[in-house]
């Protein structure tokens, strides 16, 4: 049977891109074709542009506060959605169907913080701020057309952290899903047209690198927003500036997570685990180094051991799993070979995720907890972004060696510190380069109000998304004097 080619939505219809190839979309924990998804071309990303621009004009004009109740409008879909969008999530990616829940809970979250818009885009003013007689005031209005170029690990959720906020603001916009996982955005913007936003207020395009420079090309896009790897984020960012356009790209990384001598391990254990291998460890938050503080490195790798080998490895839609699977056939090949750098490079497996097997899902993309331990800081499995299920333990002397460590890495996406000492935390948060910082805390992922932050080679840009940050990304400010 000849799987469904999946549409793009234009103008507030759904189009048949003119790009004639496709790719398959597969489950990864069966290697089941899904869909397909259609590869759009500039041409079709042109028509995409050109209706969020002609919806600008009359968009931009609505109050906030009627902008607003459209969101709300669509906050009241995704809550009677909840569970029918969490298992898309698992099938389109193949994280476990309680994280996916709570990937649900945090797109909800920006869209509830994003109906506040009104209070969040006000200006301020002074009386004779000028001069007496003028009075001076800040005005926040909304640009244009603004788009969004997203990841596969957050099919949801992450998209929710830029346009609500965009369209809120006044601007209209281009989603840009990962064609790996395009299923999940597909249902949303449905909801969206439900919720009755006006034709070309949300419009969605799939494809591949061609519909991505194309966004980053185009005249009329006047910002773009990014979630990705650093070479891409990279990329997003010089060619996306380069045309002059304001660029927010969230890049990779490489997490620490520091255990102090004082630490209750037994107590943080499945805080570490979760933060090492939830969502097989595809997240831009999940721990991948953990440093071991004062000879407890052998220690932290036996319980990492023992905590990963008791994770029960399979599809992501039976309750009983605690890891699903990789997103595709090529992350794994790619996780199992780092793995092998590693042996190679002279690091201690304690626990091996390679060749894992699940008997009811033989032709699923599954790679196990992996632990190593004995890690030297000049190995890859320090320095390089793996982004699967694979730890590595490295011995440090005390905390500033920990910090120097950290601070060293080209990346400075998140950092984690377990200890009971409030000066080694108060240090740790003072001294590291990282954009998230976590105390006793594994994903230091910030709440929808707050900016999600990211430095160093993991961000390329100013302004971050969620919170304030997006208010302004998504706005230009203006400065009135008036006299009369």
């Amino acid at each position: 049977m000849t799987a469904t080619l999946l549409r793009n939505h234009v103008g507030g219809e759904w189009v048949a891109p003119a790009a004639t190839d496709a790719l398959d979309v597969r489950n990864p924990a069966t290697d089941e074709v899904l869909a397909q998804v259609p590869l759009s071309s500039a041409a079709d990303v042109d028509v995409a542009v050109q209706a969020a621009h002609a919806a600008f004009p009359a968009w931009r004009r609505v109050p906030p506060q009627l902008r607003a109740r459209h969101l709300l409008s669509f906050l009241r879909l995704l809550e009677e959605h909840r569970e029918e969008l969490a298992q898309l999530i698992t099938t389109d990616m193949g994280k476990t169907l309680e994280d996916a829940r709570g990937e649900v809970q945090r797109g909800i979250d920006n869209v509830e913080t994003a109906v506040g818009i009104p209070s969040m885009m006000m200006g301020y003013g002074l009386e004779d701020g000028a001069a007496a007689g003028i009075d001076e005031q800040v005005i926040y209005q909304p640009l244009g057309v603004f788009a969004a170029i997203c990841p596969f690990n957050f099919p949801f959720m992450i998209p929710l952290w830029f346009w609500p906020y965009a369209v809120a603001c006044g601007n209209t916009y281009v989603i840009k899903p990962s064609e790996q996982v395009p299923l999940t955005q597909q249902r949303v913007v449905e909801l969206v047209a439900e919720a009755g936003f006006p034709p070309g207020v949300v419009n969605l395009v799939h494809g591949g690198r061609e519909a991505v420079d194309a966004l980053l090309d185009h005249p009329l896009v006047r910002g773009v927003s990014f979630v990705g790897s650093t070479p891409t984020a990279a990329h997003v960012y010089a060619r996306a500036a380069a045309s002059g356009k304001r660029v927010q790209a969230q890049g990779g990384a490489k997490n620490a997570l520091v255990v102090m001598p004082d630490a209750d391990l037994d107590a943080h254990l499945a805080n570490v685990l979760g933060s090492c291998f939830g969502a097989a460890g595809q997240r831009c938050l999940a721990g991948s180094l953990v440093l071991a503080v004062d000879g407890i490195g052998e220690r932290v790798a036996e319980a990492l051991a023992r905590g990963g080998a008791a994770m029960r490895v399979g599809d992501g839609m039976d309750p009983a799993v605690d890891m699903g699977p990789v997103v595709s056939a090529t992350a794994r090949d790619r996780i199992v070979t780092a793995i092998g750098v590693g042996e190679t490079d002279g690091a201690r497996l304690t626990i091996d995720g390679r060749g894992v097997t699940v008997a009811d899902r033989p032709r699923g993309y599954f790679v196990g907890p992996t632990v190593f331990a004995e890690v030297d800081a000049g190995m890859s499995l320090a320095a390089d972004e793996i982004f699967g299920p694979v730890v590595g333990v490295v011995d440090h002397a005390d905390l500033d060696a920990a910090i120097e460590t950290i601070n060293a890495s080209p990346y400075g996406n998140a950092a984690t510190i377990y200890t009971r000492d409030g000066r080694a935390a108060r240090e740790f948060r003072y001294r590291v380069e990282a954009g998230n910082i976590g105390i006793n805390v594994g994903v230091a992922a910030a709440a929808a109000y707050f900016p999600f932050g990211g430095t160093k080679r993991s961000f390329f840009g100013v302004l971050h998304g969620q919170g304030r940050d997006a208010a302004r990304f998504f706005t230009e400010s203006k400065v009135v004097i008036e006299r009369w």
